[in-house]
Parts: C-alpha cells; structure tokens; sequence
C-alpha cells in the first residue's frame, strides 16, 4: 500500500421490504443521513407507496419484496413487516446473500429465531433484531452509574410500557399477523430486563389478557429473576392503557429511574433521576438520536463480518446471542402466562 494511501469503505447499500411508520418516520431518514449506509430501494406490494417513498429518499422504487431481493444493487435489507412475515422474509432474504437488519421482535417463536441466526452463521451474513433504544447513549450512562456503585448492589427493576387502545383495524389486533400486546409492546421491557439485569434471568409467572373474539393479547405482567443472585425484574406492558415508557432500577443504596425509555425522539434529552440517602438528583443527559446510532452498529456488524470478525460462538454477529435469548424469553412469559379471557 503507498504511503498516505487511504482505503475507502463502500457504504452498505440497503434495501427496504415494506413500508411501514417506522421505515417512513425513523430508519430510512436514518439510512440516508447515515455515512454508513444508502438507501438504493424501497418495496411495497403497492407500486404507488414505493414510489412516493422511493421520490422522498432518492431510490428506487421496487413493486414486490421477491424483486427487491434479486436486485444486485442491495448488500442488506432491512425488514418492517408485520411479525408473522419477519421469518419466511427474512429466510428469503439470507439465502438471496443478503444481510438482514429486522424489526423486533425477529420472529414470534423462538425455534425460528435460531434456526434463522443458524442459517445466517452458516452462509456468513449478519442478521440483527431492531431494538433501537439499546444503542441509546442514555444506557451507556446507566451502566457506568451502576458499575461505579452509585446505587450499590443491584436488586430489581421495576419497568411498563403501556399505550392507549389503537383503531379497530390496526394490525396488533391480528392473530393472523402474529399482533397483540406481547410481540408488539411487552417485548421492550423484556429487552430491557436483560439490557439492565444480564442474560442469566428466567420467567417465575405472567399473566396476559386475553381477547378472545380478536385471538390476541391485550395486556400483561411477567416477573423474572437471577436464580444465582436473586434479583428480580416486575414488568409489565399493554395496549389498553394510559401511556407509559419508564423504569426504576433499584439499589441497596439508592435507584436510577428514566422516564421515555424505548423510543425518544432524536432531539429529546433524557432525564436520569438518581435517587440515593444524601438526596436526588436529576441528570440531563445529551440527546442521542439511537436509529442512526442502530444503523452505524449495523453497517459496522456487516464490515467486520466481511474480514471475518464478529463470530458469536457459532453463530452470526448482531449479538445473536442476545437474540436468541429475548426470543427464549417472550417463549418463557407463553408458557408461564395465566390467561385471564375477555
């Protein structure tokens, strides 16, 4: 290599299968913005939608998510689609050669979340589960209070994430797509559980409302617990409620409580109260916008995936173990679950 010589990285260019709120309103303003990534395509079964989101983002618009995987302009794709087609999309995807960046959760069983991370180890691709809020710089201020003992030893988590009841029609009511509470809602705080507590924690009982002429869950509670250390984490979440998006993580001395956890705006600056004997205090924390910060660990998942870095025991990069566990989980909270029907 001569001297001064400086290698140039390619920006990894995405592919969008759907058109969903969260593709339009966060991920594709995020792949565009972003220096890692380009936007080269948008899907829909409509060539109307595709168009006009294709027109706002400078892409192509592509009728049809089979088309869009035969592209050979796409290196990744990035997959919004109601849950129930997360798994055969993203199947399709990975042996199309394609990296996969998917919404949460990956898939509705956990059996199909390691036979697809499986698939993608196998044919060297990246496949990761899009949990914005854990790239939040918010959490990374958390975890160096904690590690420096600002609320001493670690003993449970309380956390909800509840919304108001949608339209009629809105796809969380459809048994069919794989909709309701859990999947939707409840599978943030059981993301943030493990985010907050470790990967050592296990389902103890739940309880999930039941609609029975819609087939889907409205609302629940899960309680986990660290067999090994006892600490326990009292969730709860729901679509039938008043709105909330908070957690208290409480100490031998002290607790670190954060309201607007999930899914702030880019320009929102969280406010972490820490509560401890000698008094409270409220942390401003910068904004931090976590889709673009979610996108730049993508792209960096599939670089280092392309030198052969990044393998997971096994499995693909993403931190699929990870996956895997929080798809073990929502598993869990089934099992357990006492089904109050309404």
């Amino acid at each position: 290599m001569n001297a001064g010589h400086t290698e140039t990285v390619r920006a990894l260019r995405i592919g969008v299968a759907g058109c969903a709120d969260i593709a339009l309103r966060r991920m594709l303003p995020a792949f565009a913005a972003s220096p890692h990534t380009e936007p080269t395509a948008v899907a829909s079964r409509s060539s109307e939608k595709a168009r006009a989101a294709a027109e706002t983002f400078g892409c192509a618009a592509v009728e049809g998510y089979d088309a869009l995987l035969e592209r050979p302009d796409v290196d990744a794709v990035y997959i919004p689609l109601p849950v129930a087609l997360h798994a055969p999309w993203t199947e399709r995807a990975l042996r199309a050669g394609k990296h996969v960046l998917a919404e949460k959760p990956l898939t509705a069983r956990a059996a199909d979340t390691a036979r697809l991370l499986d698939l993608a180890r196998e044919r060297g691709l990246v496949l990761a589960e899009n949990y914005l809020f854990v790239h939040h710089s918010a959490y990374t201020a958390v975890r160096d209070l904690v590690d420096a003992g600002a609320i001493g030893d670690v003993r449970a988590l309380s956390a909800s994430f509840t919304i108001p009841p949608r339209s009629a029609d809105d796809i969380r009511y459809r048994a069919d797509l794989d909709g309701g509470a859990l999947l939707d809602i409840g599978v943030y705080p059981l993301r943030l559980a493990s985010l907050l507590l470790g990967s050592e924690l296990r389902v103890r009982g739940a309880v999930l409302r039941h609609d029975t002429v819609r087939g889907v869950d409205l609302g629940g509670s899960a309680l986990l617990g660290d067999p090994g250390t006892g600490v326990s984490a009292q969730l709860v979440f729901g679509m039938e409620h008043a709105y909330t998006a908070g957690w208290r993580l409480l100490g031998s001395e002290g607790s670190l409580t954060l309201a607007r956890a999930y899914s702030p705006p880019a320009g929102h600056r969280p406010v972490l109260r820490i509560e401890r004997p000698d008094g409270t205090e409220e942390r401003i924390l910068p904004a931090h916008d976590q889709a673009t910060a979610a996108v730049a660990a993508f792209a960096e998942a599939v670089r280092r995936a392309g030198q052969g870095a990044g393998q997971d025991k096994g499995r693909s990069s993403g931190d699929a173990a990870a996956v895997l566990r929080q798809a073990e989980l929502v598993d869990a909270v089934r099992q357990a679950a006492h089904l109050v029907k309404i």
